[in-house]
């Protein structure tokens, strides 16, 4: 199945649609993509139950065989070969299956085409309690807006949940595990080590988390306290490399890329960074860590040791 070639391809992973507060709020998301059609097309990836149904009930490509971990949980390295090899859309765009994008999600991405061959486009979301299916008829776009202005908030800046980028990017990706943290963090880390534009489009992007539980991982656990997130920070090169929004070197305002505005907090940032983005040196960035976090850099060696320590043990006993 070829897909067919928009000026943009949305691709994402997502959850099974069997919790009913779950499937509602990824049936608003993929609406609210639809309504950019045809400028976009829209393909989801996974045999997650529910998935196909809504994928032909909404009449956007599937794509159900995926490659995955020993958990079973899909890989993003196959999610991001698949949401690339069945289209030939000039820019791409992994998106998390929650989010509600609009119209500016496409123009702004295309204002940074026009400047860039290569780059990596991210933002701050706003996170809002949505309890109901969206009604997308007329007027749908300034309804939500104002209602997202009245009671919704910014999330603060972290990581992102969508990246839109050329296709020519992302072509070697470890095998993260989708759902977990890590893999988001060194989407930044690779931008920047490539000495690309990572662009910050928080204040000309507005996107939508429709807010939720975490029901549906293991143990009813938030993903940053599951065993593949550990996975995922060893595969992105380790804690080094949990790059996130304040790693930003350009922001998007008024249609306008600049370089993104420096204080002493992102100064020392910068700092801290340039050995792994100039130097590629891992072992003088946990230099420069320590120097500019010694506590941190303390507590790090310390629960090594005792983790070093407990694996003794046990080979051993």
């Amino acid at each position: 199945m070829i897909m067919t070639n928009p000026r943009l391809t949305i691709f994402t992973a997502p959850k099974p649609f069997k919790d009913s507060h779950i499937s509602m709020i990824q049936y608003n998301a993929i609406c609210s993509w639809k309504k950019l059609e045809p400028d976009v097309s829209i393909l989801l990836i996974g045999d997650e139950e529910g998935v196909e149904p809504v994928a032909k009930e909404l009449d956007v490509h599937f794509v159900p065989d995926v490659k995955r971990n020993v958990q079973n949980t899909p890989l993003i390295s196959s999610i991001f070969e698949i949401g690339r090899n069945l289209n030939k859309s000039p820019l791409l765009a992994y998106i998390n299956a929650d989010i509600i994008i609009f119209p500016d999600f496409v123009d702004v991405s295309q204002k940074v085409f026009q400047k860039f061959d290569k780059f990596l486009l991210v933002g701050q979301r706003w996170d809002m309690n949505i309890q109901n299916r969206i009604d997308f008829s007329e007027d749908w776009q300034p309804n939500l807006n104002e209602e997202c202005q009245l009671k919704g908030n910014i999330h603060p800046r972290g990581g992102s949940d969508y990246f839109i980028y050329p296709r020519i990017c992302f072509w070697q990706i470890p095998e993260f595990a989708v759902g977990r943290a890590g893999w988001d963090n060194w989407m930044f880390y690779h931008a920047r080590r490539n000495k690309w534009p990572v662009i910050d489009a928080t204040k000309s992007i507005q996107i939508i988390h429709q807010n939720h539980d975490y029901s549906h991982l293991p143990g009813g656990q938030a993903h940053y306290r599951l065993p593949e997130t550990n996975e995922n920070v060893r595969l992105s090169g380790g804690r080094r490399t949990i790059f996130n929004l304040m790693d930003v070197n350009y922001e998007i305002v008024s249609g306008k890329v600049r370089n993104y505005p420096l204080d002493w907090k992102k100064f020392w940032r910068e700092v801290e960074i340039f050995p792994l983005v100039t130097l590629k040196s891992k072992w003088l960035a946990q230099i420069f860590f320590a120097i500019l976090h010694p506590k941190k850099a303390y507590l790090e060696l310390r629960n090594w040791i005792s983790s070093r320590k407990n694996k003794v043990r046990k080979d051993y006993a």
